[in-house]
């Protein structure tokens, strides 16, 4: 699609219904010749940069083997590895970049260093996660909503997110449910609803548009929902000691077996973008277990997080295509489709 030509993702809303849908359909044509093994490269000898300010697991490992399959070249810039931001500038260093890559990935904090990347780089910038949006992995949500029920608009599917909805990926999902008008829900204490502060007038607490809607009321936000989509209750950055309140005032919105029979969908599934604090096995995991002396897991419980169906795995697996389909998008001017 020649409009996604050099074009950068900063936030979802950077593209149109139509650009939206066009990343989800190639994300599927490249997922298949991947599994194949028919695949074409289309950004041969392109340089990207990756500038990652937090830690990354996923993110990193997909842009690599995304950038990979397709014959680019990354660079790793660890928090560690740059002068960014401490001994120059981001408007200096942006420049320098933008004379020797095609691309730049910034995973960090702040979205103001994504403006200044982009307009001092004069290249195609993504954002794969800053402390207000996460569009990457929003992506990868709507190709896998897709894939599950392909017989389905994606304008008619109603998603609930519950827990914290005042982070990066709530505040991407509403972007998702602005722009392609499928039905959503927020359901969490009113102190967790996005902070009015991100909002605009196409993304406001008010419910004036019909098809997202906010409510502390548990059952009334999951019933009949298609998929119910949590997150960790503390994100990257934030501080450890704010887990005791995020826990007492969180801990009734986990998912579990109670909250599912509430959809009165048995076809209902779950969206998870990991990591999860779902048993003991990661060293916060079990510190959070011990501590305030949980037996089944913080935002989601065990047993249906290994589930069938908790879609996280497939999730995580179509980061790789949906971000293969953002570089190919960006950084080719070859006709696909």
């Amino acid at each position: 699609m020649k409009t996604l030509y050099k074009k950068s993702c900063l936030k979802l809303s950077n593209f149109t219904c139509e650009e939206i849908f066009y990343l989800i359909q190639l994300s599927k044509f490249l997922k298949k010749h991947k599994h194949n093994k028919t695949e074409k490269k289309y950004i041969q000898g392109k340089n990207i940069a990756l500038i990652f300010e937090k830690q990354s697991t996923r993110t990193r490992c997909a842009f690599e083997v995304a950038a990979h399959d397709q014959g680019a070249h990354t660079t790793y810039i660890g928090p560690n590895d740059t002068h960014i931001g401490y001994k120059e500038s981001i408007e200096d260093s942006a420049k320098i970049l933008g004379t020797m890559y095609d691309g730049i990935q910034y995973r960090g904090f702040s979205d103001t260093v994504l403006k200044d990347l982009k307009k001092y780089s004069k290249i195609p910038i993504w954002n794969g996660l800053t402390d207000k949006f996460h569009p990457t992995q929003i992506l990868a949500d709507l190709f896998t909503i897709i894939e599950t029920f392909p017989k389905k608009s994606l304008k008619k599917i109603h998603c609930a997110y519950v827990g914290d909805a005042q982070n990066n990926i709530a505040n991407s999902l509403i972007e998702a449910a602005n722009i392609i008008n499928f039905k959503l829900n927020i359901v969490a204490p009113k102190s967790y609803w996005p902070q009015k502060k991100l909002l605009t007038k196409n993304y406001s607490l008010n419910n004036n548009q019909k098809n997202i809607f906010y409510t502390d009321k548990i059952q009334e936000g999951v019933r009949n929902v298609d998929f119910i989509y949590t997150d960790v209750w503390v994100s990257l950055g934030e501080s450890d000691d704010v887990w005791g309140s995020r826990i007492e005032e969180l801990y009734p919105y986990q998912i579990n077996k109670k909250m599912l029979n509430m959809t009165n969908n048995p076809d209902v599934k779950i969206l998870h973008c990991l990591p999860a604090l779902h048993n003991k096995k990661s060293l916060i995991g079990l510190k959070l277990h011990n501590k305030f002396k949980i037996n089944n897991g913080l935002e989601i419980t065990d047993d249906i997080f290994n589930s069938s169906i908790n879609l996280s795995f497939q999730q995580s697996e179509n980061r790789l295509h949906t971000i293969k389909s953002l570089l190919v998008s960006c950084l080719s001017e070859e006709k696909i489709f």
